[in-house]
């Protein structure tokens, strides 16, 4: 039985500002640490309310505390916010995995041996410079696109992309932006004349009543915003859709969403994963989750290359494939600690 002897935190900014900051976590065990990441997009005021849930509450709940599998420490887990959360969450998983010698694809129940990715696009001010990009990603062998839409940046865009690649799995993410008007209902149920793989977040997330009207009337699969397993049963009652995205993040950790794609997979719905963070570890994370046998969709599982590596080796894409490491326990990648310890920006440190 493994006793947490420390847990570190790291505030880390990618060098030069690239990419958005992390908050990593490293759990100690005495023979093998464990590490989590979470992103900081909302800025200071984010980042600072995660700090205090792991200073404050989620570290001195962990310190010295004896368990026997991972879901033995959700109690200090539900002690913060979902992001602070899922960065324990993964260290508590990755700790226990390497303690024990075991891949953590096999330790949640993952049968693939790799994993086919996916890739996001951003909103574009010009319909060439999108389907640029998205010639970009399935020339670098993602198999899936999300596309960011928004009202009156919806159907000409994915109408632009079908034309130009008729067997790619499109996803349109609307980002909540969208309501039951006529005009809004008139544009989503337009959308599935173009074999879309989903529709994601077409409402606001508590309206889940909303995203079963909506599935009632078109054949495209809806993907409800899902950041809790309360909200995932409900959707599942309601058939308030019929895809999951599974985010680490949103969800609080690895706990918690392997509980959502077991729920998911059991009824019949495709899901798909994505990591969080821009320092290896999240991506390393959802690699392991995306092995599961209900992650139907490709996944964005992949580092972006070009940027400095932290985790060797690096959560890349090859071909549109990226192998799960079924050799190395626990994420399966040497972390560089030198590296992260010199551009932390800020570190705390809570010991036995």
């Amino acid at each position: 039985m493994p006793r947490i002897q420390g847990c570190d935190a790291f505030r880390v900014a990618m060098p030069r500002g690239r990419r958005p900051e992390s908050v990593l976590v490293r759990l100690d065990g005495g023979d093998a640490v464990g590490w989590g990441e979470m992103a900081v997009p909302g800025g200071a005021a984010k980042a600072g309310r995660a700090w205090a849930d792991i200073e404050e509450r989620m570290g001195p709940a962990l310190i010295g505390l004896d368990w026997d599998r991972p879901e033995d420490v959700s109690a200090a887990a539900d002690l913060g916010a979902n992001e602070a959360a899922a960065a324990v969450d993964t260290a508590c998983w990755d700790l226990w995995c390497r303690t024990r010698g075991l891949p953590l694809a096999h330790a949640l129940g993952g049968t693939r041996t790799s994993i086919v990715t996916g890739a996001r696009i951003s909103p574009e001010p010009a319909l060439d410079t999108i389907t640029g990009r998205v010639n970009q990603a399935v020339g670098a062998g993602h198999t899936r696109v999300t596309l960011d839409i928004r009202p009156g940046w919806d159907i000409e865009p994915v109408r632009a992309i079908r034309q130009a690649y008729p067997a790619l799995a499109l996803v349109a993410d609307a980002g909540h932006a969208y309501s039951e008007s006529a005009e809004h209902l008139a544009v989503l149920e337009a959308l599935a004349a173009y074999d879309l793989a989903a529709i994601e977040r077409p409402f606001p997330a508590r309206d889940l009543a909303a995203h079963t009207r909506l599935q009632l009337r078109t054949g495209t699969a809806i993907a409800p915003d899902v950041g809790d397993l309360e909200t995932l049963d409900a959707a599942l009652r309601l058939d308030a859709g019929r895809a999951l995205h599974l985010r680490l993040d949103r969800l609080g950790g690895l706990t918690a969403a392997r509980s959502a794609h077991d729920l998911a997979y059991a009824a019949g719905w495709d899901v798909w994963c994505s990591g969080c963070g821009a320092f290896g570890i999240g991506q390393a994370a959802a690699v392991a989750l995306a092995a599961l046998p209900g992650c139907t969709l490709p996944s964005d599982v992949s580092d972006p290359a070009g940027g400095p590596v932290f985790v060797t080796p690096p959560v890349r894409s090859s071909g549109g494939v990226v192998g799960v490491p079924l050799t190395q326990p626990g994420l399966g990648h040497e972390i560089d600690e030198e590296r992260i310890e010199r551009l932390a920006t800020r570190r705390m440190r809570l010991s036995t």
